[in-house]
């Protein structure tokens, strides 16, 4: 039986720098779904808590950031001039602002507090509840919709997600060393895979995309491979 395109959940796990938000994008943008990026959901709510002072030398005020959350409005708009799903905090366009080395240093602290991800797995969920979704993250497959019909567990090694990290601060007018984010990677993996709540692992019913050496063409139709297997029809959309 011809699976539907628009009732599918698309869940694209994986480390750190990766491309899953780039894979996601140009994935849902090709068959003409939604795209959740709940890694910038993580990173608007770091961002919040780094400009209220909720985060001082890397200790977070958990009591004041739980009781702030209730004020923390997070959205996705298209942006019709550069054609991207930007990341909106409490009216403000903060895409550019979630991506940079002190919002990903303190972001990893801020993913594993459990009222965090509560709160923003509700949301998630309420977002993709109805299909036709992709969604990346570090748990999406094994909490947010361990359901999805397709779960993908993306990797590539470190020195090589570094230097994509790298090229893209700098092509961004950021300075970073490459040191500086290759140790940032190198963190957030460790964290990731450690934290108590939801820690990053790939689900038993995951598909392995090692893309160390794939272009992100090469990545995408590699999904598209997949989604035929299983019996979609990728031309109707």
């Amino acid at each position: 039986m011809t699976k539907d395109i628009h009732s599918l959940i698309i869940a694209i796990d994986g480390h750190s720098s990766c491309g899953k938000s780039t894979v996601a994008k140009d994935l849902a943008r090709l068959l003409k779904i939604a795209y959740i990026d709940t890694g910038a959901m993580y990173r608007a709510v770091t961002l919040y808590a780094l400009r209220k002072n909720l985060i001082v030398n890397g200790k977070i005020d958990e009591d004041g950031l739980k009781s702030s959350l209730d004020d923390i409005d997070i959205r996705f708009r298209t942006n019709l001039n550069k054609g991207t799903n930007d990341t909106w905090l409490n009216g403000e366009n903060v895409e550019a602002e979630i991506r940079n080395l002190e919002v990903s240093n303190n972001v990893s602290p801020i993913s594993a507090l459990g009222f965090v991800r509560k709160r923003l797995v509700e949301l998630q969920q309420l977002m993709g509840e109805k299909g036709g979704v992709v969604l990346d993250g570090r748990d999406i497959g094994t909490v947010v919709f361990p359901n999805a019909d397709l779960k993908i567990f993306m990797t590539a090694a470190p020195e090589i997600r570094a230097q994509r990290r790298f090229d893209e601060m700098k092509a961004k007018g950021q300075n970073p060393s490459f040191e500086e984010v290759l140790k940032n990677v190198e963190e957030r993996d460790l964290m990731d895979s450690t934290r108590k709540e939801s820690p990053l692992r790939q689900a038993e019913d995951a598909v392995v995309l090692d893309n160390s050496q794939l272009s992100p063409q090469e990545q995408l139709d590699w999904i598209l491979d997949q989604l035929t297997e299983m019996g979609v029809d990728i031309s109707k959309r």
